[in-house]
């Protein structure tokens, strides 16, 4: 029998906002948190528990918030801590709980410590940040031409490691004559988690967001914070980035990570999702639960990354269903009884789960409802991202002028001049990977600009929001929409689908991902059967031998489905079906 170990989290759905793309009230083109505001109801019809909002902190922009010069002031173009506070008590008052980003491996280089830090080798906040001297490129296999440094400058890094968004990941700084770490953008320089006054602030600041009323945190790239004592170069050449063999999952950030919990989140309700650069089943253990770290849950990215070669996240190879089937089947067995998963196919990182997973050329409605069903019914916490609900796709990119985002901008580049991508490739793979996909600005109706703004919008609208809008998916009961409100209702309903064990069945099948959930409990046994046909042709169903024949009927499907029974069947092309088994 089950002994079900209940949390508000684990029986969520999260809806992720992107601001400066959700809503924008002023007409200025930029999101915003009134524009939110305006919307909460539209959240609370959906039927979602919880939102988690990119961030709106001060900032200047170079990743879009992620650099963040003060963690307790809203940026200007968001709006007013009176704003973020009356977006706090409307989400509250319609029972939807609210986390933030927690954006702490680095800061922007506008933030006061590193303003203090790099004005001299002495100053105050000098080890809230890594600083190191050059090195003797005769020393090295590095060459100094492939680093911006002053005329009159002959050395090399510290050490070899890459920043995420392509180069080196050190960058001199002439007014003390050092280099300092940063593994995004060099505006964006790496926080030293070993300074223990900086740990305090960090802390600080976690209780002061906390204090004022918020549900939890997504913390960013989270498991970057503790690097390796020297600093020694990388020695894996499949890394995803050199030297993140010695920077993913540092020696110490299960130390850090636990003086956090202890220090901030103990006895608190709170919610919290660590985003993971690189992650084994065995290390998430490490991260979650009561015998872990205490985080709620994990982002783990083995099933975004089918779809790249060994090349890395800036190349493309074709993945199958199955692959996609293995690898989160993989995941759901793995922490089974120890941890809780995080569901996803798209966030503000990644192009839209349609475009990517789905068939948007033939089936675009039936793939998303299949995706959707997908997410809703596996064990763990499920993700929508604003416009998901929608089936909202990527953006038919037609120059590289048109990106705004510098992850591929700086990526395509290094990729260019080092002759790993073919300029004949380029649109083709910016079209189909870049983070901009995700940022175009949400369709609430076919209006100019989308409904989205009075105004000129940052990024350019999707030509399709004619036919694919909210306002149409809210008039329309067959929507996208509609579909997700049936699958939040579901889970809001039974119990198995939250925390029901779930059982792949046919595993070897190319386009078939069939699965069981089931709940034992003292007073019953519950059990769903969830049949998904991941192809745009036809696909015959032949039931496992123990449920064919087996009294059921469909409690969702993206077809007009009606049985008393589960046999062997013809499914329509990007069918998905929820049965009920009796």
């Amino acid at each position: 029998m089950t002994d079900i170990d209940r949390a508000w989290w684990k029986e969520a759905v999260v809806y992720q906002i992107y601001p400066r793309s959700f809503k924008d009230s002023d007409g200025d083109g930029m999101g915003d948190i009134p524009g939110i505001i305006e919307k909460v109801d539209y959240l609370a019809d959906l039927g979602v528990d919880c939102v988690w909002l990119n961030p709106v902190y001060e900032s200047p922009g170079v990743d879009n918030g992620y650099d963040i010069s003060d963690y307790r002031a809203i940026m200007d173009e968001f709006g007013t801590m009176a704003d973020w506070e009356a977006l706090r008590d409307a989400l509250h008052e319609r029972g939807i709980r609210l986390i933030m980003d927690l954006v702490v491996n680095h800061t922007s280089d506008e933030h006061a410590w590193f303003v203090d830090a790099r004005s001299a080798t002495d100053s105050e906040h000098r080890d809230y940040y890594w600083w190191r001297e050059g090195r003797d490129p005769e020393q090295t296999t590095l060459d100094p031409d492939d680093y911006d440094t002053p005329i009159g400058v002959d050395e090399v890094p510290p050490n070899d490691w890459e920043s995420f968004f392509g180069g080196p990941a050190w960058t001199y700084d002439d007014r003390t004559g050092e280099w300092y770490l940063h593994l995004f953008d060099e505006r964006m320089p790496d926080l030293n988690w070993e300074t223990p006054s900086l740990r305090e602030d960090l802390f600080e600041m976690m209780e002061w967001w906390l204090d004022h009323g918020i549900d939890g945190f997504r913390m960013d790239v989270i498991n970057l914070i503790s690097k390796p004592e020297g600093l020694p170069d990388g020695e894996d050449p499949t890394a995803i980035v050199n030297g993140s063999d010695k920077f993913v999952n540092g020696p110490r950030v299960h130390e850090y990570l636990s003086e956090l919990h202890d220090r901030v989140l103990a006895g608190t309700d709170s919610m919290t999702v660590g985003e993971m650069a690189e992650l084994s089943i065995d290390e998430a253990k490490h991260y979650v639960g009561d015998d872990g770290d205490g985080m709620s849950m994990v982002f783990t990215f083995d099933h975004m990354r089918l779809d790249m070669t060994d090349a890395g996240r800036w190349s493309h190879r074709e993945s199958s269903p199955r692959e996609l089937k293995e690898t989160m089947t993989h995941w759901q067995e793995g922490l089974a009884d120890e941890g809780w998963n995080s569901l996803f196919l798209n966030n503000h990182d990644e192009p839209r789960q349609v475009s990517r997973f789905g068939d948007v050329e033939q089936y675009r409605r039936e793939s998303a409802k299949l995706l959707a069903t997908l997410l809703h019914t596996l064990r763990g916490t499920p993700y929508i991202y604003q416009g998901e609900e929608l089936g909202m796709t990527n953006y038919p990119f037609e120059s590289l002028d048109e990106i705004r985002d510098v992850d591929t901008i700086k990526n395509v580049r290094a990729a260019q001049e080092s002759g790993r991508l073919d300029e004949s490739d380029v649109m083709d793979l910016v079209r189909y990977r870049t983070r901009d996909n995700a940022r175009t600005p949400m369709q609430w109706n076919d209006a100019e600009h989308a409904g989205f703004t009075d105004g000129d919008p940052w990024m350019p609208v999707n030509p399709n929001k004619e036919n694919i809008n909210a306002e149409d998916a809210r008039d329309d009961p067959n929507s996208i929409w509609h579909y997700y409100r049936e699958l939040i209702d579901l889970r809001s309903e039974r119990d198995v689908v939250v925390y029901g064990d779930y059982e792949l069945r046919l595993r070897d099948h190319e386009s078939l991902w069939v699965y069981t959930r089931t709940l034992e409990t003292d007073d019953e046994r519950d059990s769903l059967l969830v049949v998904l046909n991941f192809a745009s042709d036809e696909t015959t169903f032949d039931p496992p031998t123990d449920l064919a024949g087996r009294d059921a009927d469909v409690l969702v499907s993206n077809y007009d489905t009606a049985v008393d029974a589960v046999e062997a069947t013809t499914l329509h092309p990007w069918e998905a079906r929820v049965y009920d088994l009796h």
